[in-house]
């Protein structure tokens, strides 16, 4: 069995290059056993890394991270994200404290502002360095940050601590790697991926089928492939059921040729001018 590849964080620790994704998840109570099982599925095959957040299900998907992780949370990168609307001083304190009961953990490892609000930058940051102080959280970054809002960060003294910037990014969604991508490998800082095979809908692409055939793969093991040979990206898929997960790192086990990475640019344009970050 393969073993997870690692991203280095800029402090120097090493986290699994494939990761777990719960968007979505605790959504429907008829799904919430599958949903735990494939959590704890990805767990025993290295993917350690688990993604959450507030937004999700109205804090549910924490409460379902707090059951698959129950009595393994040593062996967890956990990464959870405060809300815009709750991201001043005194907002972003109180989130996590609730984030922190609902994972049913005394640590969150990294994290994240989920986008930018209203509240100034310099009163989260003054939120992270007091929840790192206190021991509540081990890293803190950012998510949906384009290249101007990370020089924005880079310009505070504190901002040299940002661990990440969690973007979408994948093969239909390749504007970050005029300015963002580089930005961010400049400053030796990962790049995380959210919707690595744009929700599923890349695992219906027709472009995919060929090169598919070819590694006696799926075309979502290749668009995930192509994600999971970059150094600096770490990739954070959802997976719902037991056989998706094990599809997932499977992944890991795909070597791209040059040849597919040709027709994969043909078939997935990379960008030529700079684009807005896009969001779903």
């Amino acid at each position: 069995m393969t073993t997870n590849r690692t991203v280095r964080l800029p402090g120097g620790e090493t986290i699994p290059r494939l990761g777990q994704g719960t968007w979505q998840m605790a959504e429907k109570p008829g799904l919430r056993k599958a949903e735990i099982a494939a959590l704890r599925l990805g767990l025993d095959l290295g993917m350690t890394l688990i993604d959450t957040a507030e937004m999700y299900a109205d804090g549910g998907s924490e409460e379902l991270v707090a059951e698959a992780i129950a009595g393994r949370r040593d062996e967890v990168f956990l990464v959870s994200k405060v809300l815009p609307s709750n991201s001043s001083r005194k907002g972003t304190l109180a989130a996590c404290e609730r984030s922190l009961k609902r994972l049913r953990t005394g640590r969150i490892d990294l994290y994240l502002l989920h986008w930018r609000g209203s509240p100034p930058l310099a009163e989260t940051l003054d939120a992270f360095e007091t929840l790192q102080q206190a021991g509540k959280i081990r890293h803190w970054g950012v998510s949906n940050f384009d290249t101007g809002d990370m020089a924005e960060l880079s310009r505070d003294p504190r901002g040299t601590a940002c661990a990440t910037n969690q973007v979408l990014y994948n093969l239909t969604r390749r504007g970050i790697e005029f300015d963002l991508l580089p930005w961010q490998r400049q400053q030796q800082q990962p790049v995380m991926a959210y919707s690595p095979i744009e929700q599923g809908r890349l695992a219906r692409h027709k472009a995919l089928q060929a090169i598919s055939q070819k590694h006696a793969a799926t075309p979502a093991q290749i668009a995930l492939a192509w994600l999971l040979r970059q150094d600096n990206v770490i990739s954070i898929p959802k997976a719902t059921a037991e056989q998706h997960v094990r599809d997932n790192h499977a992944a890991l086990d795909l070597m791209l040729t040059a040849e597919d990475l040709v027709a994969l640019d043909a078939a997935f344009p990379p960008p030529k001018k700079a684009r807005p970050l896009e969001m779903i």
